[in-house]
């Protein structure tokens, strides 16, 4: 529901902001904004995913969590879609998504959001979890009889 409100609403949103912005400055320095911001964006977009790369790959090497970088990556990712549609507030939220303190404040709040819904099991001192039955193996105890046994002399066959 909040998808389908996101799509109706935000296309409103930017043919608004064009016929204000037409009537303000014209059509054709709104062609070379929206030129000029998919250039920047693009540019903005390519140096910082290699940034985040970098340090994605940093963070494994150190044996550090990936999470952030991760978080860091797809918001890139998200500025990019957004800042590839036409439009004003598109380009607007592309740039913001390019700005990292404006990153680490969605991924502060994004993971606030998450850990408040999240449905944590700890289970401690108990059995192990079992690995899921299995038709085909048979679950049996041995005990070795002999250690000294010559080759071919089991506790099977031995008298």
């Amino acid at each position: 529901m909040r998808l389908l409100l996101l799509l109706i609403i935000v296309p409103i949103i930017e043919v608004y902001l064009f016929i204000q912005a037409n009537k303000v400055i014209g059509t054709w320095p709104i062609i070379a904004i929206m030129i000029a911001t998919a250039v920047a964006g693009s540019y903005l977009l390519r140096s910082q995913g290699v940034a985040a790369l970098a340090k994605l790959q940093g963070s494994l090497s150190t044996g550090e969590s990936p999470v952030k970088h991760i978080a860091h990556g797809a918001l890139i990712l998200v500025a990019g879609v957004v800042l590839l549609t036409p439009g004003f507030f598109t380009d607007t939220i592309g740039l913001l998504l390019l700005v990292p303190p404006v990153r680490n404040a969605i991924i502060k709040w994004g993971s606030k959001a998450v850990m408040n819904n999240a449905n944590i099991h700890v289970v401690s001192g108990g059995q192990p979890p079992q690995p899921p039955h299995d038709d085909n193996t048979i679950d049996a105890d041995f005990t070795v009889i002999d250690e000294d046994a010559e080759p071919g002399e089991s506790g099977w066959t031995k008298h």
